[in-house]
C-alpha cells in the first residue's frame, strides 16, 4: 500500500510539473527538459565516454546540481533518462548520488523514477484518452496500434514504455506485446525512411 501511494504521489508530481512548464502534448523534448533544468539550477554534463548499461547519474553535492548524461543517448532514451534523473532532484531531498543502471533498477527510488518520467512525458490520463479517440477499448490494443499511436502523438515515450502502459492501464493483456520488432513493424506499415534509403544508395 505505501509503495503504491508513493507512486502515486509521483505521478501527480509529474502532472504539476507538465502544468508548470507548460507542457501539453505526449512529445516532451530534450530541449523541454533543459529548459526545466535551467529553471531548476540542474547543470548537465553530457559524458563523451562509453559507460557500460550506465544512461545517467545526479549529484548533488557543493557545486550544486549535476545530472551526467550518455552523450550518444538518441532522443526517446535521452528524454526519459533526463525525466528520470529530474525526479531524484526534485522528490529525494537529502539524495546526494543516484545512478541510472539496471543493477539497482528494481529499488523503489529507482521505480518511482521511471514512474515519474513516464508520467512526465506522456501521462496516463492523455494516453487513455488518444486509444480511446482511436476506438480501443479494454484488452484490444494491438502492436499495430501502438506502432500507430507513436507515429500520430509523435511521443519520445519509448516503444517498451508505451508497452507497460497499455498494460497497466488494460489496454493489452499482460505480455500480449512482448517480443515485437518495433522499428521493422513501423516500416512495414508507413515504409521505409528516407535516411534509410539513402543509406542503402550511398551503400550500393
Amino acid at each position: 500500500m505505501f509503495r503504491s501511494q508513493y507512486y502515486n504521489d509521483l505521478k501527480q508530481l509529474a502532472r504539476e510539473v507538465r502544468q508548470e512548464y507548460g507542457l501539453n502534448s505526449a512529445r516532451v523534448l530534450r530541449s523541454d527538459l533543459r529548459r526545466i533544468y535551467s529553471d531548476q539550477g540542474i547543470h548537465i554534463d553530457l559524458w563523451p565516454h562509453k559507460l557500460r548499461r550506465l544512461r545517467g547519474a545526479y549529484f548533488n553535492d557543493e557545486l550544486g546540481p549535476t545530472v551526467m548524461l550518455c552523450k550518444g543517448l538518441p532522443e526517446d532514451p535521452m528524454v526519459f533518462t533526463m525525466a528520470h534523473e529530474l525526479k531524484h532532484h526534485i522528490a529525494d531531498s537529502g539524495v546526494s548520488l543516484s545512478y541510472c543502471d539496471p543493477s539497482n533498477q528494481s529499488a523503489p527510488i529507482e521505480i518511482g523514477a521511471e514512474v515519474f518520467a513516464a508520467e512526465l512525458i506522456y501521462p496516463e490520463a492523455l494516453f487513455s484518452s488518444d486509444l480511446t479517440a482511436m476506438g480501443i477499448g479494454p484488452g484490444s490494443c494491438t502492436p499495430e496500434v501502438i506502432v500507430r499511436l507513436k507515429r500520430e502523438t509523435r511521443t519520445t515515450l519509448s516503444y517498451a514504455g508505451l508497452v507497460k502502459r497499455a498494460e497497466f492501464l488494460d489496454f493489452a493483456a499482460e505480455g500480449s506485446l512482448g517480443n515485437v520488432k518495433w522499428k521493422k513493424l513501423e516500416e512495414s506499415i508507413y515504409g521505409v525512411p528516407l535516411y534509410k534509403k539513402i543509406r542503402a544508395r550511398r551503400a550500393f
